[in-house]
């Protein structure tokens, strides 16, 4: 298990460079669990910016997934499943080509739709400490 200390907002770029060298070549789909106000948009955001992206990266709990560009010209795809109330919507939605597209799909509120994430995601838990720091974890 690779575990990532953020000890404060100062060092989330620093984080975030480390998530990705560790998750470099190892799937497309990161799922993020962690109770509400723990940081998952801010961890993104800073993964998004990490990875080149311009736009203005923000919290798609109305859009249900925002399209974002990396420094490459690839889409980076952010999902916010908190508004989801029914497994069909995503669906709907056609959320498995996203999911199977071959790019980037960083997720928040996964667990209101896990049966419906590709096997090979991978997860990823932002614990909040009580000093104000995060611990972030997933397999390697």
């Amino acid at each position: 298990m690779k575990k990532i200390i953020i000890p404060d907002t100062d060092h989330l770029h620093e984080a975030a460079r480390e998530f990705l060298t560790a998750i470099e070549g190892k799937g497309t789909c990161y799922a993020f669990y962690a109770p509400m106000g723990a940081g998952k948009t801010t961890f993104i955001k800073a993964i998004c910016e990490e990875l080149g992206v311009k736009d203005v990266i923000t919290s798609p709990t109305f859009a249900i997934v925002n399209e974002y560009t990396d420094g490459t010209g690839d889409p980076v795809y952010h999902f916010d499943f908190y508004r989801i109330k029914r497994q069909e919507e995503l669906m709907d939605m056609g959320a498995d080509e996203y999911f199977y597209s071959g790019y980037k799909c960083f997720m928040e509120w996964p667990e209101i739709v896990e049966e419906e994430l590709p096997d090979d995601m991978i997860k990823i838990t932002i614990t909040p400490q009580p000093d104000g720091s995060r611990v972030v974890e997933f397999a390697e």
